[in-house]
């Protein structure tokens, strides 16, 4: 028998490739793919495939910016390879 942790991510995964693409689904993507302090640091939005992450300070900025290839790669497995192509990061 398999932990319920590791069919979390697949369930999460199945949920959101079936709903339509909104701002909230960009949003809980984000959330799921960078965890709690960066959630809280950020806010995302999403432009013809590039995703615009404001952050709340430069320090969280450079945060986001160290972690953009592994942020990237989750982000497209919850939302399709296509979906986000790009990150940028900016401080509010």
């Amino acid at each position: 028998m398999n932990p319920i942790g590791a069919a979390v991510p697949g369930a999460i995964v199945a949920l959101l490739r079936d709903a339509p693409l909104s701002a909230g689904k960009v949003t809980f993507a984000w959330n799921a793919a960078v965890g709690p302090a960066l959630q809280r640091a950020t806010s995302v939005h999403l432009e013809a495939g590039v995703l615009l992450v404001d952050a709340s300070s430069p320090e969280w900025a450079r945060e986001v910016s160290r972690s953009t290839h592994v942020i990237l790669r989750r982000l497209q497995q919850l939302l399709g390879e296509k979906t986000v192509t790009q990150i940028t990061v900016r401080t509010r």
